[in-house]
């Protein structure tokens, strides 16, 4: 029971641990036969619009619904003023965070839809329902709102000064809570001590989320059983059934079922509830029939969390020697207009379990307040945070490098943790197992041709271009731990089902989830099918986020195929009459010990459907339901390297080689790490030098639109060079690490270091994100001018 998987015994399985094996679900989705919640219709349903407030900040004065209500299909139009009849209760963070001086950080209590307030472009205030889409959509128009406008602050930095807006009568300054992490006085100490000290203003811009598949759902209700039932996108099943019925619904989450089908993307903002969920639930019980509503892609902008939006002054002391003394970030953190369920950790707590990285720091203090603004509320998105933190750190020792006259790679090199290190406490109250960085940023450094850089600089400058390359070297902290479901079924038609509690949004868990089993117990791998979202089904769940699915899943499945076979030998031992102590299993089949008499799992299984008799003390099926409580967190690590050319007359920037070496532990699926990191990569640079949410002063919404906000596309990126240098994990039964958000944690470093050491040579040392064409062509234009008075 227990064990590790032997990685020897299954490295030739064609579908097992360690091989390059094709999704199990494509097919399917490739030929458009994918169900995603848009695709689930039912017998009567109506169908759901929005209205949304126009304005960022006002006063509601009046709802008026009189001439949609006489509109052709036009069924009900529901108002806050009916879900707080209806008793539902608020929207909240789960997180109990506290202030710096101990007292607890100021919740939102978000109702459903505005009742007296609106408080960012977008912020519901009413349902429209329908017989069609298009008369809901319709009749959204005619629903007349008075609203008195207010000013209203969008910057995050101005959201605590004395003349700002207040968005809540009850939360003073607009500040959520005053984070503090570390010890001040000795962090202060530190710095006072220090021979050199680098500090940066460092911005992560807000970005939108854009997922392929906007969000939608459909909601039933049986009154017979006071149940509902909804079919919606998420990204784990069994936490949104319980955010759903307890927080919201005031019942036991047997009242409720959630199902999740395919979804496309997702990347922690279909984590959260949002208000369109409870207008559903309570259309479809007020209304006898299921309620529908698929979100626009215009809207989604607006009615989606964002991400990032943080504010830093980051500083970082050092020794004379080059040596990491202390590291500080202060500054702002956006929460928009209400918190989300996870607010606000991925920008306070994850920014302090993240930025030690793979370096030897002393101290670190992190000191953020988390203010709300008259935006869109933020949510977790592609690494909450931690690939932030990531970006501090390798920002801010490229420039103490420069600052000290200290070569780059060798600052790196001098402060890493060493592998006999191991296991490393570190001042953030978390513990590295394992890991080789050095060894890790010298192979990263080989690959790109590190020493070759210098020639490749001279022939783009014969071209006119600006040449830069620059190192992002990362280590996330996986989310922390929670239960997880691992449940085997052997169905009637001969196939095994694993039953767990995470959910794919696009990251291919059939096929890794499948190739543990079958490593573990030999079953056929194109037999295994996989049950994820329905939460009847489940027992436990953390769904899907934080890089931690393989790990938790992954356990889970290990530990409950255990189960499987200590149950298979008791019934083995009957069939082949034997004493179950002399009965092993190995290759998927149970032998008695020393002999040739064996039986496959599957032809057990078999035996066991066509209704074999046992004796009473003989388990009669392989079924497991087991929970398993996870591991600790993990620890991927990697090294990028971004090689980049800028038009100095255009401002355009081409990334030109890119090259990624990664610690993920035992890899179960390298073609899905692969396509993981393909997609954070390409992520990372859109946020650095294109994307960017936009407000303007009065907080009307900018960028509403791909016709204003910029995506990567394929021809924007080159082929990456991808290696490994995998250091098992010795935290988890797999060895693994997670590499979810391993793409973003590297390439926004990795990019951004690349840019600065582009333009440097100009006397330009730092540039924030986005690093757009307009903004790169006015520094460079600026500095070029500067230089030429400076000579004149």
């Amino acid at each position: 029971m227990n064990k590790p998987l032997d990685l020897d015994s299954i490295a030739t399985m064609k579908f097992g641990v360690g091989q390059s094996v094709p999704r199990k679900e494509d097919p399917v989705l490739v030929r458009g036969e994918g169900c995603y919640s848009d695709d689930v219709n039912l017998e009567g349903q109506l169908h759901a619009a929005l209205v949304r407030s126009q304005y960022p900040h006002g006063m509601i004065r009046s709802i008026d619904a009189g001439v949609a209500l006489e509109m052709e299909g036009v069924v009900a139009v529901i108002t806050g003023q009916d879900l707080a009849e209806a008793g539902y209760g608020p929207i909240v963070s789960t997180l109990g965070f506290r202030n710096r001086d101990g007292s607890p950080m100021n919740n939102v209590a978000r109702a459903a839809f505005a009742t007296d307030k609106v408080r960012y472009i977008g912020d519901p205030i009413a349902m429209v329902v329908a017989n069609t889409p298009e008369q809901a959509r319709d009749a959204v128009e005619a629903v007349e709102v008075d609203i008195d406008p207010i000013d209203a602050v969008v910057e995050p930095s101005q959201a605590m000064s004395p003349d700002a807006p207040q968005i809540y009568d009850d939360i003073p300054q607009n500040r959520v809570v005053d984070f503090h992490y570390g010890d001040a006085d000795a962090v202060g100490k530190a710095f006072s001590e220090a021979a050199h000290v680098t500090r940066l203003p460092i911005v992560s811009n807000r970005v939108i989320v854009a997922s392929m598949e906007p969000r939608s759902a459909i909601a039933e209700y049986d009154a017979d059983g006071g149940r509902w039932t909804m079919h919606m996108g998420s990204q784990g099943v069994f936490g949104m059934r319980a955010l759903l019925a307890k927080q919201v619904l005031g019942v036991e989450t047997d009242k409720l079922r959630i199902r999740t089908r395919h979804v496309g993307g997702s990347f922690g903002m279909k984590s959260a509830v949002y208000p369109e969920y409870v207008g559903l639930l309570h259309a479809a019980r007020a209304l006898g029939r299921p309620v529908k509503w698929t979100d626009t892609r215009s809207e989604s902008f607006v009615s989606d969390t964002h991400g990032r939006a943080i504010e830093l002054e980051a500083s970082l002391a050092l020794d004379e020697k080059g040596r990491f003394l202390a590291v500080k970030l202060e500054g702002f953190a956006d929460m928009g207009a209400y918190l989300c369920h996870v607010a606000p950790m991925f920008s306070t707590l994850n920014l302090a379990k993240n930025v030690v990285s793979v370096y030897r720091t002393k101290l670190v203090e992190i000191d953020v307040a988390a203010v709300l603004t008259n935006t869109s509320p933020m949510g977790p998105y592609r690494g909450a945070g931690r690939p932030d933190a990531n970006y501090v750190m390798e920002r801010l020792i490229d420039t103490a490098a420069a600052e000290m006259g200290i070569d780059r790679v060798a600052l790196r090199r001098r402060n890493h943790i060493k592998p006999a290190q191991m296991p490393y406490a570190t001042p953030v109250e978390t513990l590295y197992d394992s890991g080789e960085f050095t060894a890790l940023l010298d192979k990263a450094l080989d690959a790109a041709d590190w020493k070759g850089f210098r020639k490749r600089r001279r022939a783009s400058e014969k071209r006119g271009m600006l040449r830069g390359i620059g190192i992002g070297q990362y280590l996330e902290v996986t989310a922390p731990p929670v239960n997880e479901m691992g449940g085997i079924r052997f169905e009637k038609d001969g196939t095994v089902t694993i039953i767990t509690g995470t959910l794919d949004y696009g990251q291919g868990h059939a096929s890794a989830f499948a190739q543990v089993l079958t490593s573990r117990l030999g079953v056929p791998f194109d037999k295994i099918n996989l049950l994820q979202g329905d939460s009847d089904e489940l027992i436990a769940g953390g769904g899907t986020g934080g890089s931690k699915s393989i790990m938790a899943s992954g356990a889970a499945i290990l530990e409950a195929s255990d189960k499987v076979i200590e149950k298979g030998r008791a019934i083995a031992a009957h069939v082949l009459e034997a004493a179950a102590a002399d009965i092993e299993f190995s290759e998927g089949g149970f032998a008695i010990v020393g002999t040739d008499r064996t039986i496959g799992i599957m032809e057990l299984a078999a035996k066991l459907r066509e209704g074999m008799a046992l004796p009473e003390d003989v388990p009669d099926s392989l079924d497991v339901s087991h929970v398993h409580e996870s591991a600790p967190s993990a620890y991927p690590n990697g090294c990028h390297v971004a090689e980049i050319e800028i038009d100095p007359e255009t401002g355009m920037v081409r990334i030109d080689r890119y090259v990624a070496v990664n610690d993920f532990g035992i890899i179960v699926n390298p073609m899905l790490v692969t396509g993981q990191l393909h997609g954070g990569i390409v992520q990372g640079f859109g946020q650095a030098v294109m994307e960017r949410v936009v407000y303007d002063e009065s907080g009307q919404f900018v960028t509403g639109s791909f016709m204003d906000y910029a995506l990567p596309r394929a021809e924007d990126v080159p082929f990456f060079d991808f290696d490994s240098h995998s250091v098992p994990a010795t935290t988890n039964l797999l060895g693994a690490k997670g590499c979810g958000e391993a793409g973003c944690a590297g390439s926004l470093p990795a990019i951004m270091n690349a840019i600065v050491d582009a333009v440097r040579p100009l006397g330009i040392d730092h540039v924030n994100m986005p690093a757009t064409p307009q903004v790169l062509w006015k520094l460079i234009r600026d500095a070029r001018d500067a230089r030429a008075a400076q000579a004149a």
